[in-house]
């Protein structure tokens, strides 16, 4: 089985992103385009899963916007959390198989492919009982919340590389209190890798665990017809 890895160049605002998946979810569904991955940067938002609390931000709206971060309510499971420049999104738009029919296997899924691309780097990454996402002894590196519609998947990963880490300080993330975030530049420091050497173990682990072969592109490339039309009148 094969799907398209579309990487977006430029960090995406959340709610661009959001309208691109929805156009993507309701193509796959009705079988005009093959699955497809996207990978991307967003700019500075928090975003609220269905089970988030608004006290898990820590900021006021003004203060939110002083700071140019932006806050959006989320369809995906989870909690609260925090994108921005420099933390690689991974968002799977696949119709699951029987082999994978069960949102908790797709779940566990994410979390391999996000402990193998960490230990890439010489990471030991893990999971914890009862919390998604993949930790480390210094915190949480890789958060994870999903969303299935007519088993079609959208929402998914975001990996942080090298982002600001302040960014997390504005919310409790995943509503843990007391729980460490971390990245790989902090981890590594100049030995850090860049978001594109990350992402292309993360496709490879992508391919190998999800049993897909990933055609990697832009959306500049040729790409399927309607696939195109959707990444255009999105661009």
């Amino acid at each position: 089985m094969t799907a398209w890895a579309i990487k977006i160049e430029k960090p995406l605002p959340y709610d661009d992103g959001v309208r691109l998946q929805t156009a993507l979810v309701n193509a796959r569904i009705a079988e005009t385009i093959p699955d497809t991955v996207l990978f991307l940067e967003h700019t500075s938002v928090i975003t609220l899963g269905v089970r988030a609390q608004d006290s898990h931000v820590l900021l006021s709206n003004a203060d939110l916007q002083r700071r140019h971060i932006d806050l959006y309510r989320s369809s995906r499971g989870g909690d609260a959390t925090w994108h921005g420049p420099g933390q690689l999104v991974m968002y799977p738009v696949i119709r699951l198989g029987e082999q994978e029919a069960d949102a908790h296997g797709y779940l566990h899924n994410l979390e391999e492919i996000a402990i193998r691309t960490a230990g890439d780097f010489g990471i030991a990454a893990y999971r914890r009982p009862g919390i998604t996402g993949a930790w480390t002894q210094a915190g949480k590196l890789a958060a994870i919340g999903i969303r299935l519609k007519r088993w079609v998947t959208f929402h998914g990963m975001s990996f942080n590389v090298k982002p600001d880490l302040s960014g997390f300080a504005t919310i409790i993330p995943c509503g843990l209190v007391g729980e460490a975030v971390t990245s790989l530049e902090k981890l590594l420091g100049a030995a850090c890798p860049t978001l594109a050497q990350v992402r292309e173990r993360m496709e490879r682990h992508f391919s190998y665990v999800c049993r897909r072969e990933l055609k990697c592109a832009s959306p500049a490339d040729r790409l399927p017809e309607e696939l195109a039309k959707i990444l255009g009148s999105n661009s």
